[in-house]
């Protein structure tokens, strides 16, 4: 993968290289090939933590506020990606070129790191297609509650990840067909505030990851992913 500087189209000056980071440049579980049909750079955040994560419940589409760690990471990557990609951060906010997630935890997350980049907080857009993934009716549940109370699912589940529905709610493959429009109408560049289960299916979508590795990649709080030339690698 490219240093920041030349991943981020800006000079090698501007920031330090990916190669420096301690944490490792591509996503955990695989490479990311290559899939050079898609022509834009998504700078991807996920939201901070909050109760639910820490509890290891499922959120889905449930509207769970940021807990005081989530709006800590929300403020360190604002600021790492300033120091990082300042100029290519600018660029992307007189494109007005932010889109966030109308959950409140995206929401929160966007507006804390925009204030951290020295941004006007709430000049964004929201996009409903950005919605996490819903769980319908193991949204508030642990995954133990939910072997309890549905093992038969939880079993079907396990066979095929990707195409699996829960009772009231979606596969990630209805995730997909969910984005691929909203990829399709991009026109340039942009920064995105959303959530785990849609960062693995643009991992799928635009960085090549077979389906079963990126919806077990770890999504990591407080870091950004950046996709782009047909690959994706964190940073921060």
């Amino acid at each position: 993968m490219p240093g920041a500087g030349e991943a981020m189209g800006i000079p090698a000056a501007d920031a330090r290289s990916l190669s420096a980071l301690k944490a490792p440049a591509r996503v955990t579980l695989g490479d990311c090939l290559r899939v050079p049909e898609f022509p834009h750079r998504l700078i991807f955040v996920r939201h901070g933590e909050t109760a639910y994560n820490a509890e290891n419940r499922l959120q889905g589409q449930l509207d769970i506020p940021l807990n005081a760690r989530g709006r800590e990471q929300a403020r360190a990557i604002g600021g790492t990606l300033r120091s990082l990609v300042g100029r290519e951060i600018d660029r992307l906010d007189e494109a007005q070129a932010f889109f966030a997630s109308p959950l409140e935890r995206a929401r929160e997350t966007m507006e804390i790191a925009r204030d951290a980049m020295g941004l006007e907080p709430k000049r964004y857009h929201l996009d409903p297609v950005l919605k996490e993934l819903s769980f319908g009716v193991w949204e508030g549940l642990t995954w133990p509650e939910i072997e309890v109370k549905d093992a038969k699912a939880l079993r079907a589940r396990r066979k095929d990840r990707w195409a699996f529905v829960p009772e009231g709610g979606e596969s990630y493959a209805l995730l997909a067909d969910r984005l691929r429009p909203w990829l399709d109408g991009l026109s340039e560049h942009a920064f995105v505030t959303s959530h785990g289960g849609v960062a693995r299916v643009l991992m799928a979508l635009i960085a090549g990851v077979p389906q079963e590795k990126a919806l077990r990649a770890p999504i990591i709080q407080g870091r950004a992913i950046v996709f782009e030339n047909g690959g994706c690698q964190w940073i921060g």
